[in-house]
């Protein structure tokens, strides 16, 4: 078992992985020589240029392109594409899990379809069980393999996440209605989803060398928590009314015109512009706050880096934003009269 698990680290298995995806390391560039132009047939890869170089795990050098593998500054591996579909395909979904997919595409059906809708594809809880269980299964799958792709994690890692999202959704899925009731009903809910995932966050495994996983398992938890908070105080208040049919509600979507795109794309413009000016305000204030606190420099950028500084800034400022997309942003649209 411990040489298959071994086995599964290898990032030679990546590397074989991004060749059989038209993904190629780039001929070594010397000191001073001009660019070694692209294979025939192929282009160089832009936005993959911070992978560390491909090298024999057998010759005991860093493997193939894992950026947690500590490389020298100086050198970047460049990589050529030869298969461009394959490309656009884990380029997309690698921004499946980044900040800019969840602070435009959730906002977005939230504002501009149906609120209730947009909380049951933030908890992955959409109607029917079968269609949301499919596509959190493609969404994963994309977002696994374009890890893959773009270096970013070793084969044991895509497997051991799987394993254990499969562990936690057939031990919870029994609790899943009472959770929701909670949600709803509960006045100490906000409580617990503010402490368990800020406890967990600050949990995060400790590496030799920094690395911005924890920043960004941080900024997703953080954002789920604010949202579900946003959530909870609509329904506490009374803010949103609950749908009079059960979902999905795609049917009940109005045909699309010139005036409705319109309006949706205002209130997306509304809603992007006060959630970035939530986020930059509530980071600027809790940064000043912990510098204060830990006395540390203002200008010590690497200083973001430290446990008890990023965790609790990236917790704040994208509880904030949740909160904002959900609960302040339908207020202000509600008060320009777009609703």
């Amino acid at each position: 078992m411990a040489e298959l698990l071994w086995s599964l680290q290898d990032s030679q298995l990546v590397a074989r992985f991004q060749r059989r995806c038209g993904l190629f390391p780039a001929p070594d560039e010397g000191p001073g020589e001009p660019c070694a132009g692209p294979a025939e047939g192929a282009a160089r890869a832009p936005g993959l240029g911070h992978l560390p170089a491909a090298k024999g795990r057998g010759a005991g050098e860093p493997a193939s392109g894992l950026r947690r593998v500590a490389v020298p500054q100086a050198y970047v591996q460049k990589y050529i594409v030869k298969n461009y579909f394959y490309y656009y395909l884990f380029r997309f979904s690698a921004a499946l899990g980044q900040e800019v997919f969840y602070i435009t595409f959730l906002p977005f059906t939230h504002w501009n379809i149906d609120p209730y809708l947009s909380r049951r594809l933030t908890i992955i809880w959409v109607y029917p069980f079968v269609l949301g269980l499919m596509t959190a299964v493609a969404f994963s799958t994309l977002v696994s393999l374009s890890r893959l792709y773009t270096g970013m994690h070793t084969v044991l890692d895509v497997l051991g996440g799987i394993l254990i999202t499969a562990i936690l959704i057939v031990l919870t899925y029994p609790a899943w209605t009472l959770i929701d009731r909670l949600d709803s009903a509960s006045p100490l809910f906000p409580v617990c989803v503010l402490v368990v995932p800020f406890f967990l966050c600050y949990s995060y495994p400790v590496s030799d060398y920094y690395s911005p996983t924890r920043g960004d398992t941080t900024t997703i938890m953080a954002a789920g928590a604010g949202v579900t908070i946003g959530f909870w105080i609509n329904h506490f208040f009374q803010l949103v009314s609950k749908p009079t049919e059960s979902l999905p509600v795609i049917q009940n979507i109005p045909p699309l015109t010139s005036d409705l795109l319109v309006l949706g794309l205002t209130k997306f413009t509304v809603g992007i512009v006060l959630i970035l000016l939530v986020r930059q305000l509530v980071q600027n204030l809790s940064l000043q706050v912990l510098y204060s606190w830990f006395k540390v420099v203002t200008r010590n950028k690497e200083a973001r880096q430290r446990l008890e500084i990023e965790v609790p800034y990236k917790f704040v400022t994208y509880t904030s934003v949740g909160i904002c997309a959900t609960t302040f942003v339908p207020m202000l649209h509600r008060f320009l009269g777009l609703l």
